[in-house]
């Protein structure tokens, strides 16, 4: 009886034994083996054997490409504006033993060095080249993290900004800014544009002017020639003046008389004699 118990312990212990010894690794994964604290070699995916009680597996390794999320932070640009950026990176392992004795803890490390990274290049950025080159400042992320992540045997995939947007305040004081050059170019179109009629309605009145001078001129030569004309007509001989101005004469009182404003019209009583003294005083 006691030797059945025997053999079966130890059938119990090499089964154990085997099982210890046996590692079955899954595709996209590695896994560390140390032997009595110390570093031994990397497990691939598939069957592998190991020392039982003496190899342990410390470590099991994705070697998948893994997304991390950069939290979002306040970054203060070149010209002291504040805005609020994030971003994601893409990493693979390719030496699992690097990522897990190099650093405590490769994620929050990359996190952390993303992060520093990003508030330095885009501290050295003006507002307007910081929201709009994009692709800079990831060509810049990347070269600046690859470097320091090699070390961990760890491969910078890419890098991308999600968002980069100013704070609430500086979104603020950007609206104001804009509606204020809004309201002063609208004020200088509108300065402008009574400018232009001023000057329009100046060269008008200019024009009116220059052409009611020109007609004055015009009528005065006229009138002029016409009186030059009728004093070497008349030669002496006022009858024929005397007829016109007399026919003139009745045709007015003809129009004032028709007029419904006309109430009372004073004749002179000798019209020859009017005129005579008209044009004596022509004469002179």
């Amino acid at each position: 009886m006691e030797g059945l118990i025997i053999v079966v312990i130890f059938m119990v212990m090499v089964i154990v034994t085997i099982f210890l010894g046996i590692r079955i690794v899954p595709q996209g994964s590695k896994h560390i083996v140390q032997r009595l604290g110390k570093y031994n070699k990397t497990l691939n995916p598939g069957l592998s054997i190991i020392i039982p009680y003496i190899d342990t597996v410390a470590y099991k390794v994705t070697t998948k490409d893994i997304v991390l999320d950069i939290p979002s932070q306040e970054v203060i640009t070149r010209d002291n504006a504040v805005i609020i950026a994030n971003a994601v990176a893409y990493i693979n392992i390719v030496a699992p033993e690097k990522a897990v004795y190099g650093v405590v803890d490769y994620i929050p490390a990359i996190q952390t060095l993303v992060q520093t990274s990003l508030r330095s290049i885009v501290g050295e950025m003006d507002l307007d080249d910081a929201l709009s080159s994009r692709d800079m400042i990831k060509a810049k992320l990347k070269t600046a993290i690859s470097d320091d992540i090699s070390d961990w045997g760890i491969m910078l995939k890419t890098v991308e900004i999600q968002d980069i947007n100013p704070s609430q305040t500086m979104q603020k004081a950007m609206e104001e800014q804009a509606a204020a050059e809004r309201g002063r170019r609208a004020t200088v179109t509108r300065a402008e544009g009574e400018k232009s009629a001023a000057i329009l309605e100046a060269d008008g009145r200019l024009e009116a002017s220059r052409r009611d001078a020109q007609a004055k001129v015009l009528l005065a030569e006229a009138s002029q020639r016409a009186i030059q004309k009728v004093t070497e007509a008349i030669q002496g001989n006022e009858m024929p003046v005397v007829y016109i101005l007399g026919e003139r004469y009745i045709d007015a009182i003809k129009d004032v008389s028709t007029s419904n404003n006309a109430k009372i019209v004073l004749m002179p009583a000798d019209i020859p004699a009017a005129i005579r003294g008209i044009m004596g005083g022509i004469g002179k």
